[in-house]
């Protein structure tokens, strides 16, 4: 059965279903409504209430990072307007996201305010980043280069990493699921006086799926699993009211299981008879040191060291021999330097960051070493009725010389309850390791894809109800496309995305709509692993003891690449939900079942989804 044959057969019936469960459901906290006085860090690099911000910002809270039990971050990013992903199949195994039609390589991830990814791929590794070291995650849709850089064309996600917390705060958690799903976590955090620590420990694994298509070539019928074990830790001393410092580790390290051959091929082997590990580590240290110097004057650096890596490994399988391995490992160190000078309401930033990669891979590239060089002024002005927000940043690449992006956001308040916004902005992105010298596959005259984007949007606001509906188009010049690595003329990332949040009570609801249209221009061709259409709807209650959500995801179609032509992969739905029952004020029982229909649906060619799945876990918080 195809979910998406036009967008009007199935959105009125899904937003019925939508507001008819947020009665039925005996459930709570799916995805609260935002706070009034939530503040946000990342739409403007200034904390600032998420009520003031112009630009279009989700926030993904501690609570809702729990609800999900055992899924990635990327399941959870998923649930988020503006956002698509594709994945290979099991558990834990590669995947893409889209942030507004744009790839992995166009949004930019940070943790802890520092950048992470691979040089080579340009991308980096969501799946590895697990949940219970996360305390909260930002994402800012809309192009963003004017105030992290390049890169940032379709947004940027931020995580940050777990804090300490007032007094004492531990926690464990063990659970149990379909596929062989096991997790056990423990953390521990404080405040003591003028100290502030906190160190969290997990592992997760799990059997897997066998992830390919009957019938679907370069495949072995075999499940496909893995096992991330991760570690943070943070320490943070207040020398005095002016000055603090902080320092904060993070390590993910693991493996998963996929279906390829190695290349070059000594054993003569195919995807049928080898066993491929692909092993991946991130290690991330920041030391940061805050200070004010006057009432009006903030100011901060921040050192950050990154290392990513990815090493594949081949056996074969009848008995174990050893058929090849490569490396792509890329080491990052960051220097960025931020001052803050308010002016009553309003506040200008001065940035100026510092970046170098290197590269040391098995494979052969002609340049290993980048640097990047910028600086950036924005200016902030909030009055009663308007705002604006201008930055200017100019970036310097060792490899493609000095840029200057410039961004430009206004809002209007049009009564106590409607916002009009708007922004307008310009990006800048240099070619990855990959696409400049991969053997086969890259082009060393690739030159940078530059852009310029423009949004509109109207906001409602009363009480517990938050409505927006926001109109976009992005026009990026010289679009690299990921999968043949050819450069188009343009690629136009254009669409419009509409939300609600209401709470009635102890019950809350959320729903989304995004019309998505990427198009490579000048065929007119769709960008590939994106739905035009996708609607999304969470829904929640509590009821003393209890606990209750339930999530539905409604997709259209999307196209993929089967060479030389392409291949369409059918619409799909889906439908999650749980419970969660406090057992006593530090005890809880988390139930929740993914895919309930036991839907197949594949989110890349060849490769199939979990089918329905279901996960338990005992959490105890003191």
């Amino acid at each position: 059965m195809n979910f998406f044959i036009t967008p009007a057969r199935w959105l009125a019936p899904g937003l019925a279903l939508s507001f008819a469960l947020s009665f039925a459901l005996s459930a709570a906290h799916a995805q609260s409504v935002a706070e009034l006085k939530e503040v946000v860090v990342t739409a403007t690099r200034v904390a600032q209430p998420l009520t003031d911000v112009l630009a279009d910002v989700s926030v993904i809270d501690r609570a809702q990072l729990e609800q999900a039990g055992m899924q990635s971050l990327v399941d959870v990013l998923a649930q988020l307007p503006g956002v698509q992903v594709s994945s290979n199949g099991s558990y834990r195994s590669s995947s893409s996201l889209f942030l507004r039609g744009a790839t992995s390589s166009q949004t930019l991830l940070l943790v802890n305010g520092m950048r992470v990814g691979s040089a080579t791929l340009g991308s980096y590794s969501l799946e590895s980043l697990p949940l219970d070291r996360i305390e909260r995650v930002e994402v800012l849709r809309g192009a963003a280069a004017a105030l992290y850089g390049p890169d940032a064309v379709g947004g940027v996600i931020q995580v940050f990493t777990r804090e300490p917390q007032v007094g004492m705060q531990r926690s464990a958690t063990v659970g149990v699921g379909s596929d062989g799903q096991r997790k056990i976590a423990a953390a521990l955090h404080g405040q003591d006086g003028a100290w502030g620590y906190g160190l969290g420990v997990s592992n997760e694994k799990a059997d897997g799926i066998n992830v390919r298509r009957s019938g679907a070539s370069g495949f072995n019928a075999d499940a496909d699993g893995f096992d991330y074990s991760s570690l943070d830790a943070n320490l943070s001393y207040q020398i005095n009211r002016q000055h603090s410092l902080s320092a904060q580790l993070l390590v993910s390290d693991g493996k998963y299981h996929f279906d390829g051959a190695p290349f070059p091929n000594p054993l003569a082997l195919n995807a049928g008879n080898a066993q491929a590990v692909a092993y991946s580590k991130l290690e991330q240290q920041v030391l940061k040191w805050t200070a004010q110097f006057t009432k009006a004057w903030s100011s901060s650096v921040s050192l950050g060291h990154t290392k990513e890596v990815s090493v594949s490994r081949y056996f074969r399988m009848t008995d174990g021999a050893a058929a090849g391995d490569s490396h792509f490992n890329t080491t990052r160190n960051q220097l960025v330097w931020q001052n803050d000078i308010r002016f009553d309401k309003d506040v200008l930033s001065l940035i100026a960051e510092q970046r170098e990669d290197a590269v040391d891979s098995t494979t052969a590239y002609t340049v290993t070493q980048r640097k990047v060089d910028g600086l950036a002024v924005s200016y902030a002005l909030r009055r009663d009725i308007w705002d604006t927000l201008l930055t200017v940043r100019r970036d310097n690449n060792s490899q493609f010389g000095a840029v200057t992006n410039h961004g430009f956001s206004a809002g209007y308040r049009l009564n106590d309850q409607f916002r009009l916004v708007g922004s307008t902005g310009t990006t800048f992105q240099a070619p990855s390791f990959n696409q400049l010298y991969f053997p086969g596959f890259g082009n060393p005259a690739l030159t940078p894809q530059q852009g310029k984007a423009q949004e509109v949007g109207l906001r409602y606001q009363e009480g517990r109800t938050n409505a927006s509906a926001v109109v976009y188009s992005n026009e990026v010049k010289g679009f690299i496309t990921p999968a043949t690595n050819v450069q188009s003329s343009m690629a136009v990332l254009q669409g419009v995305t509409l939300s609600l949040e209401q709470a009635w009570g102890a019950t809350a609801l959320s729903v989304s709509y995004d019309h998505t249209d990427p198009r490579l221009k000048p065929g007119d061709v769709r960008v590939i692993r994106v739905a035009r259409d996708l609607l999304r709807t969470q829904v929640s209650h509590q009821q003393g003891a209890w606990k209750s959500f339930a999530e539905i995801r409604l997709s259209g179609d999307r196209e993929d690449t089967q060479f030389p032509d392409r291949v369409k992969l059918p619409g799909y739905g889906l439908l999650n939900m749980g419970v969660i029952y406090e057992l006593s004020k530090a005890t809880s029982l988390n139930v929740r079942l993914n895919n309930l229909t036991d839907r197949e649906y594949s989110l890349a060619n060849g490769f199939t989804m979990p089918g329905r799945n279901l996960f338990v876990s005992l959490n105890w918080k003191d």
